[in-house]
């Protein structure tokens, strides 16, 4: 009897383990999934539309800033979230935790049927139009290919990522340092540029800005798209190595806000 009931407590506590996600994102990795992602192909694709909305460079430079300083205070909020609420799902896991899950499954609903899709489709076309315009030099390329360029990549993406985590890790890596090199790049010839004297630009910068709603907002919506991909860490929280030092550090930090009081 002894064995018999010892036995089913063993099958009864296998029946009731959870089903957990291997551990086998590092630092690097989570760096290079938020800076990899942010760094897109949005960042080479909207600064002109920018720039022409909101009609100056000062006032371009202006939005970017601001949507710069807005996006540090929201990752400020998420990497608080990420450390209280330790689950994957990303904003789906806080409002089914804090608002129920009618809620939760509206958000996730609507993110997985067209938020998701139409941003994935976004990327993958503007990369697409990268990858085909050395063919078509002296015309735009046609829509059918950049299209089926874009939905290669997709697939291309989506198998890596379905077949090993490591491996579309090191993807990740590697694509994060490819964008920062070609970051690198514009910036220093940029800065070579105003070292020699090129400061055409900056002479009445703010000259026929537009100051209306309109504009702002438009600006303000392509300036944060080109920023999107600052949450993406929380997406895989549970998949993170080691992510009691986050806790342990942000438990600290509080402690010591609430003893300045």
């Amino acid at each position: 009897k002894y064995r018999l009931k010892k036995h089913s407590a063993v099958i009864m506590e296998d029946k009731t383990q959870k089903l957990t996600l291997k551990r086998e994102v590092g630092l690097m990795g989570a760096v290079s999934l938020i800076a990899g992602t942010m760094i897109g192909s949005g960042i080479f694709m909207t600064p002109q539309t920018v720039l022409s909305t909101i009609g100056s460079p000062g006032a371009s430079l202006v939005v970017w800033a601001a949507c710069g300083v807005l996006v540090i205070m929201i990752s400020f909020c998420y990497a608080e979230l990420g450390t209280v609420i330790t689950e994957s799902g990303g904003e789906y896991i806080y409002i089914l935790r804090t608002s129920g899950p009618v809620v939760a499954f509206m958000l996730i609903f609507s993110s997985v049927l067209f938020v998701r899709p139409a941003g994935v489709a976004s990327v993958a076309l503007g990369f697409a139009q990268y990858v085909v315009a050395p063919f078509y030099s002296d015309c735009l390329p046609p829509v059918l290919v950049v299209k089926c360029v874009a939905a290669a990549a997709i697939l291309v993406l989506a198998i890596v990522n379905c077949l090993n985590v490591r491996l579309s890790m090191s993807l990740q890596v590697f694509f994060m340092v490819a964008k920062i090199l070609s970051l690198a790049v514009i910036i220093v010839g940029g800065v070579v540029m105003l070292i020699r004297g090129h400061t055409e630009t900056f002479e009445d910068s703010f000259e026929n800005t537009n100051v209306g709603i309109n504009p702002i907002g438009i600006a303000f919506y392509q300036g944060l798209w080109s920023y999107d991909g600052w949450n993406n860490l929380n997406y895989v929280t549970e998949e993170l190595k080691r992510p009691e030092v986050g806790e342990r550090v942000c438990g600290d930090l509080v402690l010591l806000h609430r003893r300045s009081y």
